[in-house]
């Protein structure tokens, strides 16, 4: 499963996977201008970026921090 894939990965690179299609779309935007393709491409790499921050409050390291942070509040 690509989670079990996931979690052996660094939080830099898991970063790197969330942070480069976006960058990669922006570039292209700029290198072939405003075309359909590369507004679309700009459109999945800004939902990719948006998906993966929603998805890290699921990792086991920000659900330990989230879990500390209830802690300190009880």
């Amino acid at each position: 499963m690509i989670g079990g894939i996931l979690h052996h990965w660094s939080s830099y690179a898991r970063v790197l996977t969330a942070v480069m299609p976006f960058l990669l779309a922006i570039a292209l935007r700029f290198i072939y201008g405003k075309k359909r393709i590369t507004q679309v491409l700009l459109w999945i790499g800004a939902m990719w970026f948006a998906v993966n921050g929603l998805l890290v409050a699921y990792s086991a390291g920000m659900q330990r921090d989230l879990a500390q942070v209830r802690a300190w509040f009880r």
